[in-house]
């Protein structure tokens, strides 16, 4: 199995509106600095799905009848804009697993086009081709789910948008084992993080879960910027996820 990092920024990611900080300045002048919205690709055999629809450009890098589904962590916009031209398109239905959130975003759910959503439930196991995909519950201002996916030989765990884990959540994953783990972390370290994991409870969790590999996503300008100050922060089995990187 491949997963492919489609964008791994947060709402704050280089290059940040009017921010010249060092990270800032130098993702506007060099293309991979940049981080586009935190999403991913997985590749199994013949099977190929998205995780969140945060790209503007998600129609066009993924034309119709090329992916079987999409899965949505939550609905906050810069997980799921790139669905809002993609949904007056033509052709087939394009399947769009999401948490219970009767809010949705938007006009969304009022307006799908050829979206056609699904509900699905933690810990209510489901398949997509030959991969089993897992919900969990994670931790945020919206309803939102990560994804366990394994097609036999790996596991991989991604879990964005959270602020730690829910206990049950921890407790599956401890028991489940992935090898790999793709975790949120947006912020350097602080004393009261919110809503999104910051670098030291990232690392706690990953701690706590044990993975082979880790891989921090969902990052803004400032943990980039504290990197740059701390380039030996990072344990061994942890990765700071860049765009387009595959695992």
């Amino acid at each position: 199995m491949r997963l492919t990092f489609l964008g791994t920024g947060s709402t704050s990611a280089p290059p940040l509106f009017g921010c010249e900080c060092a990270v800032c300045k130098a993702a506007r002048a060099v293309i991979s600095m940049r981080r586009k919205p935190a999403s991913a690709l997985i590749e199994a055999g013949e099977t190929r799905f998205i995780i969140d629809a945060g790209l503007h450009e998600l129609g066009d890098k993924f034309p119709s009848g090329s992916f079987a589904a999409i899965l949505l962590t939550h609905f906050h916009p810069d997980h799921v804009q790139g669905l809002f031209p993609m949904r007056w398109g033509v052709g087939d239905a394009v399947k769009v697993y999401c948490p219970p959130d009767n809010e949705g975003c938007a006009d969304l759910f009022k307006n799908p086009g050829i979206l056609k959503f699904e509900q699905v439930h933690k810990f209510e196991t489901f398949t997509i081709g030959d991969v089993r995909v897992t919900p969990v519950p994670l931790i945020h201002s919206k309803p939102t789910l990560g994804y366990c996916v394994d097609d036999g030989a790996t596991r991989i765990a991604y879990l964005t948008d959270t602020i730690g884990l829910p206990p049950a959540t921890l407790d599956f994953l401890t028991r489940w084992r992935p090898t790999d783990l793709v975790l949120d972390c947006s912020y350097p370290p602080r004393e009261l993080p919110k809503n999104h994991n910051d670098f030291t409870l990232a690392l706690k969790t990953i701690a706590d879960v044990a993975p082979d590999q880790a891989y921090l996503t969902h990052i803004g300008h400032e943990l980039d910027a504290w990197l740059l100050a701390h380039p030996d922060a990072l344990p061994r089995g942890v990765v700071i996820a860049r765009d387009s990187m595959a695992i």
